[in-house]
């Protein structure tokens, strides 16, 4: 059916797949801008609509609910966190990395525009844990802690778990309150627990 409308249109099938694709990235980068920057129950769908300019027909086609569109928006930050910290990977020395990782999610928190992590101020707008807000924002939390936990078991360092559980709280709570309450910047705030804590966790293991 998809490739007999696209042929009756004098258009390659290719073409109107791209066309599609087109409209449901501008349609969910306009969601994007909006829920980040005013939150999921200020924005409606036809503030949506109207800032991309496409049918609210073609919102519904690609998103059919606004629950769909709030998931698309949180995976899609999601992928966009991780991208960055697999681009900060360092497979020679885990410390190296730990503090490296710091240093870009320390950028990320005064960078123009920003209002706080997208999975925690997101979620928090929903009591339903089975809301896809919550769903998406804990399996990101449950990552992040998860490879934080891969780091101290690289680092040989004593209960690691707990070391991942403590940084990635510290982590959560600076990126709630951004640059403003780190004279020093957040990158360095961060680093600076970081190196508290692996002092406390290799001073523990020699005990």
């Amino acid at each position: 059916m998809f490739l007999r409308k696209a042929n009756d249109l004098g258009g390659h099938p290719l073409n109107a797949y791209q066309h599609a694709t087109d409209i449901r990235e501008r349609i969910l980068q306009v969601a994007s801008e909006l829920f980040y920057r005013e939150g999921t129950r200020a924005v409606g769908v036809d503030l949506i609509v109207a800032r991309s300019g496409v049918a609210k027909t073609s919102l519904y086609r690609y998103f059919p609910t606004k629950d769909d569109l709030i998931r698309e928006f949180l995976l899609r930050e999601d992928r966009d966190f991780w991208r960055h910290w697999d681009a900060a990977a360092n497979p020679d020395s885990a410390e190296d990395e730990l503090f490296a990782q710091l240093q870009w999610m320390g950028d990320r928190m005064v960078r123009p525009g920003y209002r706080g992590c997208p999975q925690i101020n997101i979620a928090a707008e929903y009591a339903d844990e089975k809301h896809p807000a919550r769903v998406v924002a804990a399996a990101h939390k449950m990552e992040l802690r998860s490879r934080l936990g891969g780091l101290a078991q690289a680092m040989e360092l004593a209960r690691p778990e707990e070391f991942a559980l403590t940084i990635s709280i510290v982590i959560d709570g600076a990126f709630s309150s951004g640059g403003a309450l780190h004279k020093q910047g957040p990158a360095r705030f961060l680093q600076s627990v970081a190196h508290t804590l692996l002092v406390a966790a290799r001073d523990a293991k020699t005990d």
